[in-house]
């Protein structure tokens, strides 16, 4: 089919890598040593980019192309370039809030879509290290922090309403990417949908129940309102364990090309969604029954780690650095009132724990019954081993969408997780 493709634009090629580079000073400093001896590959394993890394003398860059279609279904599926703006604008502005972990940006070029930002080595996607059980002692801190700090910073406690208006009059063109988890995050999998697909025979009659449960079908529409109509802070919009770059010591967030101005609790939801995926996948990577019990439990104790850390530093943000319009802790300073500010935040952070545990829990389904899966099931090979994984992961799902509320804390819900864990799946 014929691509909407605007006039200047081309896919570049390794080939073409080196050149291109060449041209832009800062990143050929960066690099050092001639184009020549520059080591060029293209690493792309995700849904919708060309990645290229390029590694100098003195330093190594990461080019990310946007594609005018979804890589990972083909042309038939066109996506608009312009996605590559909006990843751009959300990186610029998440770097101002949480620069320690965003990486370093080098050039941006509307034309061809690209970005080139800082290569980030020996770093590995977050993901890759869960499947093989290495354990990052400072990720709930960093994870913590960087949510806190860019949804603190972009909400309406963390800036005065005009210009939050102007950053959402930005974003609000990202139409397709929001449509794209419209679809396949909060209803695709209640439905029969085209690229809809799961562990067959083993869960298909699982997939069939969940397009026939009115409770979960109705929750799931219930987060796709919020999702459409809440523009509480510019969110990263698909903040997974594959877009989280990780050693011992750093983090950083990448890939924001979802970002828009959408529920907070989406953000933290989805990360603590793939957290547990990554707890049930574990049965499929040990080496023997019970040999991954203790990464489990490290797993956990990271899920609840990030929830205490960040509901704290959103907390000390809005009492400490408040710069917005709404509910200014200097608005309540005479007798009792100081009680009341603490009562509307107490309500705020409620409504956003039951918020992002609905959203873990539609992130979580999706990735098992609909179209893009997680390689920490994916990877599996038993059929089904894997399907007893997911099987215990959508019962999770479903709690916290239906029952999220009835959660008293995210202690409650690793308890429901091992409970759920423990139980004996077919």
């Amino acid at each position: 089919m014929s691509l909407d493709v605007p006039p200047g634009y081309r896919a570049l090629k390794e080939a073409d890598v080196a050149a291109y580079l060449a041209e832009i000073p800062a990143v050929a400093t960066n690099l050092g040593g001639q184009p020549a001896e520059w080591k060029i590959r293209e690493v792309g394993d995700g849904n919708l980019n060309f990645v290229f890394v390029i590694e100098g003398p003195r330093g190594g860059v990461v080019l990310k192309q946007a594609l005018p279609y979804l890589r990972l279904v083909g042309e038939s599926w066109p996506l608009p370039l312009r996605r590559s703006f909006f990843e751009y604008q959300a990186l610029v502005v998440q770097a101002k809030a949480a620069p320690q972990h965003v990486p370093k940006l080098f050039h941006f070029d509307e034309t061809l879509a690209l970005t080139v930002m800082d290569y980030l080595n020996p770093h590995i996607i977050l993901r890759k290290g869960l499947i093989r059980g290495t354990v990052y002692p400072k990720l709930a801190d960093h994870m913590a922090t960087f949510m806190a700090e860019t949804l603190f910073a972009t909400s309406d406690l963390g800036q005065p309403a005009a210009e939050k208006k102007k950053h959402m009059a930005l974003f609000c063109d990202n139409i397709e990417l929001c449509r794209i988890t419209e679809d396949l995050v909060f209803t695709d999998p209640w439905r029969v949908a085209d690229g809809n697909r799961w562990t067959s025979p083993q869960l298909d009659f699982t997939a069939a129940a969940v397009r026939t449960d009115g409770p979960w079908k109705r929750a799931a529409q219930e987060l796709k309102l919020k999702f459409l109509s809440e523009a509480q802070a510019l969110i990263h919009g698909d903040l997974h364990s594959g877009s989280i770059m990780v050693t011992e010591s750093e983090t950083y967030a990448i890939d924001p090309e979802f970002a828009f101005y959408g529920p907070m609790g989406f953000d933290v939801g989805a990360l603590l969604g793939n957290l547990y995926l990554a707890y049930f996948s574990q049965s499929g990577h040990e080496t023997m029954p019970g040999s991954r019990d203790s990464y489990r439990d490290w797993i956990l104790k990271t899920i609840e780690s990030i929830w205490t850390l960040f509901d704290e530093r959103f907390r000390a943000l809005w009492n400490n650095a408040h710069a917005g319009d709404v509910l200014a802790p200097a608005l309540f300073l005479n007798n009792q009132e100081p009680l009341a500010l603490k009562a509307a935040q107490d309500a705020y952070m409620r409504r956003l724990f039951v918020d992002a545990l609905g959203f873990a829990g539609a992130k979580m389904t999706r990735r098992i019954l609909g179209l893009a899966h997680v390689e920490d099931l994916e990877s599996i090979v038993d059929p089904d081993l894997r399907a007893r994984c997911e099987k215990r992961a959508l019962k999770l799902a479903r709690l916290l969408m239906v029952e999220g509320g009835g959660f008293t804390d995210i202690k409650a819900v690793n308890d429901a997780a091992r409970a759920t864990q423990r139980e004996a799946v077919r």
